[in-house]
């Protein structure tokens, strides 16, 4: 049975941390600077927990391991293990700038392992269901796009003020922590963003200055992609439709439910999904990292797609900053 270490124990990698116990496929133990959270860690889950990552790579003997650190930790962390010979998940967005990407794509070649990042729209049935139709040319050529999102933020994430969402730097603001995962998912769908024009300011949310709605106009190669996104709105609601040469196609995640009106047809054909228990996604991200792990088939955002989420994030506040259009080949 493998061994998997989360290290970081804050909401989501303590998330991890029970999703990874859930599968039964494997043993978990965690890193965790912060003693009073340590502990609450090891009696909460009854797992070893260690108090640096030096400490645990020194008992030896992980597989894998998931990496819930603060994004500028992402890459410099994701060589080290690599040298260690363990295979990695890591929590998005992959990193704040590109300039680590070079040597993680380097100690990749020169540690083959399995490396995937946590983009968990990957393991939604709904897009998974969505792309495999796509992906079938029934809507032939994708040419114009829609993506509409945003949610009250306070509500769903209360301690926004005090965590990394409050700075750029630690990955925050709507760009890196949000619209990043509709992005990914849409380039999934269609293909890598090209150009973004973005605007993007903060208009509400209270005790932050970073933007929590963002405007974009891109290209994914051929088609227009228009994102709209804010944090502050009543409803939690995410449409994503896509038009092709023949038919169009839509996605309603917070109905968990997609759809195809084809061109000639007089109605949408929807297929809905059941409702998912609040792990579930990431227990099946789990399970999709097990089986990546054995050789197996995986949906997962794999690292070269999640270097390209990357650069659209770059390029998006870039955009933001200058106000002018950022192709995103021209990144650095």
């Amino acid at each position: 049975m493998p061994s998997i270490l989360i290290i970081g124990c804050g909401s989501i990698g303590e998330r991890h941390l029970r999703c990874f116990l859930s599968t039964g496929r494997c043993t978990v133990a965690a890193v965790e600077t912060r003693e009073e959270l340590r502990l609450a860690m090891q009696e909460r889950y009854g797992v070893p927990c260690h108090s640096s990552i030096e400490e645990a790579l020194t008992t030896g003997g992980w597989d894998a391991a998931v990496i819930c650190t603060p994004a500028p930790l992402h890459l410099p962390m994701l060589q080290v293990l690599l040298a260690h010979g363990l295979h990695v998940l890591v929590e998005k967005p992959l990193a704040v700038d590109l300039d680590e990407v070079p040597a993680a794509r380097a100690a990749l070649a020169q540690h083959p392992r399995y490396v995937a990042v946590a983009y968990v729209y990957h393991l939604m049935p709904w897009v998974l269901a969505a792309r495999d139709y796509v992906a079938t040319g029934s809507l032939g050529t994708v040419l114009h796009a829609t993506v509409m999102a945003g949610q009250h933020f306070p509500t769903f994430r209360p301690a926004y003020r005090e965590i990394y969402y409050a700075r750029h730097e630690q990955g925050g603001g709507a760009v890196q922590d949000a619209l990043t995962h509709l992005v990914n998912a849409v380039e999934w769908l269609i293909g890598p963003c090209t150009q973004v024009y973005c605007d993007g300011s903060h208009q509400m949310l209270e005790g932050v200055t970073v933007e929590d709605t963002v405007n974009v106009a891109a290209r994914h190669g051929m088609a227009m992609v228009s994102y709209a996104m804010n944090q502050f709105q009543a409803p939690n609601e995410t449409f994503i439709l896509l038009h092709g040469t023949e038919g169009s196609l839509a996605i309603e995640g917070h109905r968990q439910r997609w759809g195809v009106l084809q061109r000639g047809s007089a109605d949408w054909t929807w297929h809905t999904v059941p409702p998912l228990e609040r792990d579930e996604l990431f227990i099946r991200q789990a399970h999709a990292f097990l089986d990546g792990m054995e050789g197996r088939p995986s949906p997962l955002c794999s690292f070269e797609e999640a270097v390209q989420t990357l650069r659209f994030n770059r390029a998006a506040l870039q955009s933001i900053a200058e106000g002018v259009p950022v192709t995103i080949s021209q990144v650095s």
